[in-house]
């Protein structure tokens, strides 16, 4: 994996349905809190031509979600993206939402087969030099053989490296196949569409929060809030994880 290289963009779709939400709330409450430390967290993201549309609205969400963590001076995320005929690249770690963005808005969707695997395997190699607390993947599609996946996945999740997935649409092979992966990891999925912006938005900066402070810091994130933030937060806070 190298570095990044130009975007699109429209309106990222918005509109979830409650029972989805609840789930990935009720696994988010499952979820230990993140240890003492900077945290580490890769955020992995397919670039493939389907994607083109919603790029750049996903880039200011994803400098929202990181912008949040900017204050608790702990969280390191590396940026790592698909797309093309077997290209599949990762950023240095980078501390700041402004490096993030930067990178992001520099990567053109471009037509090709998801990589998901490839992205599990470099997730596990870095994790094997540090630990990770997280791997985000936002992505429309699935298109490999989903049991090398999984088998990767199973290893990931047994170095205590959680995935949550973020489906776009409700592509059914994506659907089974994230699902598999948030439960062989011990992370959450969830999906979004037309409507659920904001939503993603929430959650999206609330894993953030939590990789980078765990349970105290996402406590102090979700104060004077309502919706999903708020009931992550309750959850979590009920656990006992």
């Amino acid at each position: 994996m190298g570095k990044s290289v130009t975007p699109r963009s429209r309106a990222l779709p918005d509109s979830q349905t409650a029972s989805e939400v609840d789930a990935f709330l009720q696994s988010m409450a499952q979820t230990p809190a993140a240890g003492a430390g900077r945290g580490r967290l890769i955020f992995a993201m397919d670039a493939t031509a389907s994607r083109e549309p919603t790029w750049d609205i996903a880039c200011d969400i994803q400098a929202e979600m990181f912008a949040e963590t900017d204050s608790l001076g702990g969280l390191e995320v590396q940026l790592v993206f698909y797309r093309g005929i077997g290209e599949c690249r990762a950023t240095q770690w980078l501390i700041s939402s402004r490096d993030l963005v930067d990178r992001m808005v520099k990567v053109r969707c471009l037509g090709g087969r998801t990589q998901i695997g490839r992205v599990f395997r470099h997730a596990i190699k870095e994790a094997e030099s540090q630990a990770v607390g997280a791997l985000i993947i936002v992505g429309d599609a699935f298109e490999e053989a989903i049991d090398p996946v999984c088998d990767l996945a199973g290893r990931l999740g047994l170095m205590g490296t959680k995935a949550f997935l973020f489906q776009e649409g409700d592509n059914p092979d994506a659907t089974l196949a994230f699902r598999q992966f948030a439960r062989l990891t011990g992370g959450a999925c969830c999906r979004f569409d037309a409507g659920s912006a904001k939503q993603l938005r929430e959650l999206l900066a609330a894993v953030a929060v939590y990789a980078a402070g765990g349970r105290p810091a996402l406590e102090d994130y979700s104060a004077g809030r309502s919706g999903p933030v708020l009931q992550i937060t309750r959850q979590i806070g009920g656990s006992g994880g």
